[in-house]
């Protein structure tokens, strides 16, 4: 769900960044996935390229550039830095794969992600992005999200409302082979200061280590968690 802040052109660089950072593109794709004029696009790719906020692979197609990269060293960000503390350790009490996801529109993205150091794993690179339409970080993002969401979402969801009631009374959320045949996985609301969910925290590894019930081994090590998130927020 692209958001407007009014300033025409700033929306479609932003279109454009968002368009390449979801894959590397040339200009027809590009056109494609933000819905810009062949031009208009054309023009404001290299002019991000010009600024290196974008750049070209040897395939000659846009990529993120490395002053997105340089900009974002100055950039503290309390979740991120909750994270840095809080996930190592569920990763050491789990022995699986951990992640961090926020809501961006109707998609999830993960933000950070640590792997086990050795055996069959479930790797999720940052900066990946997820529809809400399966896994269990999936239900505890929309669970609070708003019902406009909800409904849109929904329509194409493998669970429904009864399911995200169920996330909303036990504060937490698990799936089996929803989003990845063999992946299981267990997910907790992430709670800011005011309260508002804005981030979920996740356990996610193969069913035959997992179960398909994984909710019964390692949702107390979820809440916990998301618990010492919120307390440092």
């Amino acid at each position: 769900m692209r958001q407007h802040s009014g300033i025409g052109v700033l929306d479609k660089a932003m279109a454009v960044l968002a368009a390449v950072a979801e894959q590397p593109c040339g200009l027809n794709e590009l056109c494609t996935r933000t819905g810009l004029p062949r031009a208009t696009a054309h023009r404001l790719a290299v002019g991000l390229e010009v600024h290196r906020m974008l750049a070209r692979d040897n395939q000659g197609l846009w990529r993120p550039g490395p002053a997105l990269s340089e900009l974002a060293t100055t950039a503290s960000d309390p979740l991120l830095d909750a994270a840095a503390t809080i996930l190592p350790r569920l990763r050491e009490i789990t022995g699986e794969s951990v992640q961090l996801y926020r809501r961006d529109g109707n998609a999830r993205v993960c933000v950070a992600a640590m792997e086990p150091a050795a055996g069959l794993r479930d790797t999720v690179p940052i900066g990946a992005r997820m529809p809400l339409t399966a896994g269990s970080a999936a239900k505890v993002l929309l669970a609070w999200a708003d019902t406009d969401l909800q409904r849109t979402v929904l329509a194409d969801a493998v669970f429904g409302e009864r399911a995200l009631a169920e996330v909303r009374r036990r504060g937490w959320a698990q799936s089996a082979a929803e989003r990845a045949a063999g992946v299981a996985s267990v997910s907790a609301p992430v709670r800011d200061a005011a309260g508002a969910v804005v981030a979920a925290v996740s356990v996610s590894g193969p069913i035959d280590r997992m179960g398909r019930r994984p909710g019964a081994r390692w949702a107390a090590d979820l809440v916990a968690a998301a618990e010492a998130l919120h307390k440092r927020l």
